[in-house]
């Protein structure tokens, strides 16, 4: 595709002509020739000059098509992250239920869906302010993302709910999962060092867990995982765990 069609699909960029590339070496003329069975040395000095003015232009398109596909997947990737963690946004995480669905489904394979949310959030962001709340949730995206698979799908789904979608896992070993994450969050401890009267706030986890079933749809598993979350938040409010 052109540069031209690409103008305001890529904020900031600008249509690049092949007159505004530097002109390629002899060595990728020559190589270029070569390639197309071209022996310039039989060719009269007008028709080599044309082929070598219509081979820049090829090797200038190329490179504009190079920057091209640079920036449009750049552009994916801001589209489909976080705007403050290195993991998918919810509408990415969301697209990627849909496909891992859609895998589990041809293939008979199991699914299961971790649905997270934060115990005790709030008190960061009311004591300590948003910066400190910005903090713990990037360690929170690091703890998720080091504790699982590289196939594990990790995302955003909003606030200080995460989503982890573990494929060819059965519901047992989501929960065992499950358990290994909530104890790594449980273990966060928010204190201001230079600040010993400031309360510490205990970081936790809920998690509910649960598996795909044939016809399911991708929002009717996240809801049910947000569902299985609450039950999970209810049981350690009453264990003394959890305030919110």
């Amino acid at each position: 595709m052109r540069a031209g069609l690409y103008r305001g699909l890529i904020p900031g960029y600008l249509p690049v002509m092949a007159k505004d590339f530097p002109s390629p070496d002899s060595g990728a003329h020559r190589a270029l020739l070569d390639a197309l069975g071209i022996d310039t040395a039989r060719l009269d000095r007008r028709t080599r000059a044309a082929l070598e003015a219509l081979s820049e232009e090829v090797l200038a398109l190329r490179e504009e098509s190079e920057g091209l596909r640079a920036a449009l997947a750049e552009a994916e990737s801001l589209a489909d992250n976080d705007a403050l963690l290195p993991i998918f946004n919810r509408r990415a995480f969301e697209r990627e239920v849909r496909r891992e669905i859609a895998l589990s489904g041809r293939f008979e394979t199991p699914l299961s869906l971790i649905f997270v949310d934060l115990d005790n959030f709030k008190m960061v962001n009311d004591i300590y302010g948003h910066a400190a709340g910005d903090a713990v949730l990037m360690k929170i995206a690091d703890i998720l993302q080091q504790r699982t698979r590289e196939t594990d799908i990790v995302g955003r789904l909003g606030g200080d709910e995460f989503g982890v979608v573990l494929a060819h896992a059965t519901f047992e070993d989501s929960q065992r999962k499950a358990v290994q994450l909530a104890a790594s969050i449980d273990a966060l401890e928010v204190r201001d060092e230079a600040n010993p009267a400031a309360p510490a706030v205990r970081i936790g986890a809920s998690c509910g867990v649960v598996e795909w079933r044939p016809g399911q749809g991708a929002a009717a598993l996240i809801a049910q995982a947000d569902q299985a979350m609450f039950l999970e938040k209810s049981r350690r409010k009453a264990a003394g765990r959890a305030v919110r």
